[in-house]
């Protein structure tokens, strides 16, 4: 195993990893769009071929009005994915709940998409007709689930190559000759695993840590490593002479403070030193003033 060089030449994946957030955004805007479009035309030939009359704006109605709910439903699905991961770890326990979020799920996308097309029929002068609620409900959730179990997987699955692309830590338990350490109270390094290499990263070296659903992110360098573990169980395991916990989610070095800011609501800003902001709540504000003043007279 070798330390992480600081000064590492970024490779394609970490470039990719520094702007993910535009291209993860375009995925859905883009899928949303080619999936409209190849819903209105595969209805229109549809008709087409039957040879039955169609208003050009309804296939576009029914595709653009599915697509376009299914779109918004995505933060949520990202927000219930990270709630209830399925890891190799936990997948038993949160797969129940995934049954009852598809049918929500579905529900929310079916009514949106019907108040969606009575809307846009209301300004041709014409009613939109849905059908029988139950029955068509029924038939639209067998179409959904589909659906919902194939955004899942792929949520999943982008997650885990994200991981593999950024190292997973873990807290260092086994020596360089293979011994195993008996106890981990306070550990001085952390391994990172990434695409099959290792590496060494100095705990003292990490800047800030931030909870994330099951994992607390490791902020050094402009990089991030998930660690598999809760926000209280890092903070009981890190120096407390060197980290505060600064709000329910956030642990900051304090030897990266470069100033605290005072807010008006009792909150504080913590600004370090290489310009990222931290917000600090007024449980943990007090304590932290006071141990950055002791930091700084010693």
């Amino acid at each position: 195993m070798q330390d992480l060089p600081r000064t590492a030449i970024k490779t394609r994946a970490e470039r990719y990893l520094a702007h993910r957030r535009p291209f993860e955004v375009s995925y859905w805007v883009i899928s949303c769009c080619l999936s409209a479009l190849g819903g209105s035309f595969a209805k229109w030939a549809d008709y087409q071929r039957l040879g039955l009359a169609l208003d050009w704006w309804k296939p576009l109605t029914w595709s653009w009005s599915s697509a376009l709910l299914q779109l918004a439903l995505v933060p949520a699905l990202l927000w219930f994915t990270r709630r209830w991961p399925l890891h190799l770890d936990t997948w038993r326990h949160n797969l129940g709940w995934y049954l009852p979020a598809s049918v929500v799920w579905s529900v929310l996308h079916v009514v949106g998409m019907v108040a969606t097309r009575k809307l846009v029929y209301a300004t041709q002068g014409v009613s939109y007709d849905f059908g029988h609620w139950p029955a068509e409900l029924l038939y639209e959730y067998s179409k959904d689930v589909r659906t919902f179990i194939g955004m899942v997987l792929l949520i999943h699955g982008y997650r885990l190559l994200v991981l593999r692309l950024q190292g997973e830590a873990s807290v260092l338990d086994v020596l360089d000759n293979g011994q195993a350490i008996k106890k981990v109270d306070r550990p001085e390094r952390f391994l990172v695993r990434m695409l099959g290499r290792e590496f060494l990263i100095a705990a003292a070296d990490v800047e800030w840590l931030q909870a994330s659903g099951n994992y607390v992110n490791l902020h050094l360098d402009g990089r991030v490593y998930p660690l598999r573990s809760t926000i209280a169980g890092i903070e009981a395991k890190l120096d407390p002479v060197r980290f505060a916990r600064i709000h329910r989610s956030y642990i900051v070095n304090l030897d990266r403070i470069a100033s605290i800011e005072p807010l008006d609501s009792g909150d504080a800003r913590v600004h370090l030193k290489d310009g990222q902001s931290l917000p600090c709540s007024r449980r943990w504000r007090q304590l932290l003033r006071e141990r950055v003043d002791h930091v700084a007279a010693t």
